[in-house]
């Protein structure tokens, strides 16, 4: 399924089968996740993806073939590709750690083709091994709604009182790892959205309530998933001094103005900027133990569109993904 023109819909298509340069393998898709970072290339709020494009970055598959030099995985192995698909390994972020910040990275699905297709080529760097214990169509949120979900649990700090504004695919998956640690979680979702509710209630949430509304009680911090920029002042509000309240889109809608006195009493404000192979490994190996366990709505590749346009209206429960049907 290709990306012609931003705000278009995908066109299937008949493209050939990638050859995996040095250091990369051939992937055969099984499984791509639908992420709401893909909706934001297709609606041209991430406004400089290379045309055409084949978008998906939540890849789940079998390596068919490798580069030059690639000796990570061999013919047969599952592998995982996420967001992140390469980075520079010289500058000053990469060197300290913060590769996820590299200025000249490359993303899949964005600057690269991803997993819309029958077949991806891959950095091995920035692939990750599956947990046998998931089916594909289970490990493929874990791959963006559970990595950026766990590098922002990370960014929260120790907070017991946790808020989680929006609850979709990583707020699904972050609510059992934060539950598992011994939080409390409280999730604001879109007034009126009962099934969202009952979904945050269902799998842990104390409470679950209207994500502009006051909250029941002060947040040690708050992590904010949904693209809406007045989330922000409305979890400021929620926080304790001291509080954090963590960004955790790639795209935000414009933040309002609001009083210095919703941040002052040194509450912090931050983002998750995409993730590092380190989150990889740790929360692959985190998952199971857990165990967390997804939700997920699976769609034919073919429908695609469907599935973009379902995560556009709010009306996926848990995690949209494509099915490669052979």
């Amino acid at each position: 399924m290709v990306l012609d023109a931003q705000r278009s819909p995908l066109r299937a298509d008949d493209i050939p089968v990638p050859e995996p340069d040095a250091g990369q393998v051939l992937i055969r898709v099984d499984v791509c996740g639908v992420c709401r970072t893909d909706l934001h290339v297709v609606d041209g709020e991430l406004t400089q993806p290379k045309l055409p494009l084949v978008p998906g970055h939540q890849i789940v598959g079998r390596v068919v073939s490798v580069g030059d030099g690639a000796t990570r995985y061999a013919e047969g192995d599952r592998v995982g590709v996420p967001w992140l698909g390469w980075t520079c390994g010289e500058c000053r972020y990469c060197l300290t750690g913060r590769e996820n910040l590299c200025d000249r990275a490359r993303f899949t699905g964005y600057d690269l083709d991803g997993g819309y297709a029958e077949f991806a080529a891959a950095d091995e760097r920035f692939a990750f091994a599956i947990p046998e214990d998931y089916p594909d169509v289970q490990a493929a949120p874990l791959l963006c709604a559970g990595l950026i979900g766990h590098r922002a649990l990370a960014m929260a700090g120790d907070a017991e009182r946790l808020g989680l504004y929006g609850f979709g695919a990583s707020a699904h998956i972050v609510s059992q790892v934060a539950r598992h640690e011994g939080r409390r979680v409280f999730a604001f979702v879109r007034a009126g959205d009962e099934a969202a509710r009952e979904f945050a209630l269902e799998l842990g949430a104390e409470w679950a309530g209207d994500a502009l509304g006051p909250s029941p009680e002060e947040l040690d911090a708050a992590i904010i998933f949904a693209p809406v920029g007045e989330l922000v002042p409305a979890a400021l509000r929620a926080v304790a001094k001291g509080g954090t309240v963590v960004c955790a889109g790639i795209h935000m809608s414009d933040i309002p103005s609001f009083p210095y006195e919703l941040l002052w009493g040194e509450r912090v404000l931050r983002s998750v900027a995409n993730l590092t192979r380190a989150d990889g490994e740790q929360f692959m190996e985190l998952a199971p133990r857990i165990p967390v366990r997804t939700e997920i709505e699976p769609h034919p590749l073919a429908d695609a569109n469907e599935a973009l346009a379902r995560l556009r209206e709010g009306d996926v429960r848990g995690a949209a993904v494509l099915v490669l049907d052979r």
